[in-house]
């Protein structure tokens, strides 16, 4: 809507820019003299309206921003052609009014927030303890985690600091309330034993297990999260399948942190909580370094600098927190390779002390310490043919273990472990074994 005494500036703006439009009388009796629709490519509507408040048009007067689904024009064509190459790469960037709008739109209200999010955590550790992995996907559409995670970034870019707040309430809750459930949840399956999973059957589930170690590949999964939050966001495609890989990042490490508190596991909380925080950070510090990088920044040149220094010190602190969490996951990265080592050294060394006749059939190694484990226990399952007596090797074994279970980077002195050896007679029946 056009004010009033700025009719001709405006229209004398879209005529400079090649811009077709459509204009009609504003008859309500207001302060506006006309109401002009014009069509523009994605990537010149901010550019757009910027010139068009230089000469007039006010920030509290209506402008509404439509999608068209098809604008059939030769001179469209070449209003397209001219903002790309002057955009540089950025024609399919929306509007800096739009992005806060989608970011507000995105950022759930709180019934449906907690009630998806209750739902989401419960779904999760269903299929955790199910090992099903097509549950765990499904609850991952359901979580509703990219909204928060988007508005923070948003709100800190264009320096809208009631959506900033809501982002990071949002997120907080979302974690809390999640663990919660999950915990609950998995507690109630516990104790009621509906499930009778006893602790060494539900932390051998593989999708139990391969959480609760993170590693340092999973910092790239949520860095790659955010940064496909805020190119979707960014240029007004669908969010919904990016919305599942930001949940992959964050709501199976969470049912995991749930399970290890209903059976009483403070080492496996430790580890897929520091799962958790790292992919939170990640995701935020990526969404947020994307979109400044997309040349985002707030309406007025006053708040400029202000928003600069924001945006720089939230970058700067969720850096610092992600080298922090790298170091830590690189340690827990080495220290698994180190443990898988060493149960191949087990391996090796009992197949060394045993005789001929044996064999090894099974090893299984407990290890204390978090996150630099070293091991505590190992139990061996031996093999043995009828009629011979089991080999006496846990003494030997247990000397042989001694300088393969130093601990990861030679921290600490390790005295040794506790060797264990279970024996288990062995008959094995061949084709032609007792024909004639």
């Amino acid at each position: 809507m056009i004010p009033a005494g700025k009719r001709e500036t405006v229209l004398s703006t879209l005529d400079d820019e090649g811009i077709d439009y459509v204009l009609s009388d504003e008859t309500s009796g207001r302060e506006y003299t006309a109401v002009v629709s014009f069509p523009l490519p994605t990537g010149a509507v901010e550019p757009v309206l910027s010139e068009l408040r230089e000469v007039g048009l006010e920030r509290d007067a209506y402008t509404v921003v439509l999608d068209a689904e098809t604008v059939i024009s030769r001179r469209f064509e070449e209003l397209e052609e001219r903002y790309a190459e002057e955009e540089s790469g950025e024609a399919d960037r929306i509007a800096r009014e739009e992005l806060e709008t989608r970011a507000d739109e995105m950022a759930p209200r709180f019934g449906t927030f907690v009630a998806m999010t209750v739902i989401s955590a419960v779904v999760a550790t269903a299929g955790l303890l199910l090992d099903s992995p097509a549950v765990v996907v499904g609850s991952m559409v359901i979580a509703p985690l990219i909204g928060p995670a988007m508005a923070t970034s948003v709100g800190t870019v264009v320096d809208d600091d009631e959506l900033f707040v809501r982002g990071v309430k949002l997120q907080v809750l979302g974690g809390v309330l999640a663990v919660t459930s999950a915990a609950g949840f998995a507690a109630a399956i516990r104790y009621s034993r509906i499930v009778p999973y006893t602790a060494v059957e539900v932390f051998g589930l593989a999708e139990v297990r391969e959480r609760l170690a993170p590693g340092v590949l999973s910092l790239p999964i949520a860095l790659g999260s955010g940064v496909a939050g805020a190119l979707s966001v960014a240029s007004g495609v669908s969010t919904a399948l990016v919305g599942v890989m930001i949940a992959a990042a964050l709501v199976p490490p969470i049912g995991v942190v749930g399970i290890g508190i209903a059976w009483g596991r403070p080492t496996t909380v430790a580890g897929a909580a520091l799962l958790v925080v790292v992919n939170f950070v990640s995701i935020n510090f990526a969404a947020l370094a994307t979109l400044w990088y997309k040349g985002y920044r707030p309406d007025s040149f006053w708040r400029l600098d202000e928003t600069r220094t924001n945006a720089l010190r939230r970058v700067g602190v969720l850096g610092v927190l992600i080298l922090l969490s790298t170091a830590v996951l690189a340690g827990v990265t080495v220290a698994s390779y180190q443990s898988a080592q060493f149960q191949a050294a087990v391996h090796d060394e009992a197949d060394a002390v045993l005789p001929e006749s044996a064999t090894v059939l099974d090893v299984t190694v407990r290890y204390a310490g978090f996150p630099l484990r070293e091991p505590s226990s190992v139990m061996v399952t031996v093999g043995h043919p009828p009629g011979t007596p089991p080999p006496t090797i846990a003494v030997e074994l247990g000397e042989r273990l001694r300088e393969d279970a130093r601990s990861p980077f030679g921290i600490g002195e390790n005295p040794g472990v506790d060797v264990s050896v279970r024996y288990v007679v062995v008959e094995d029946s061949r084709p032609g074994d007792g024909a004639e």
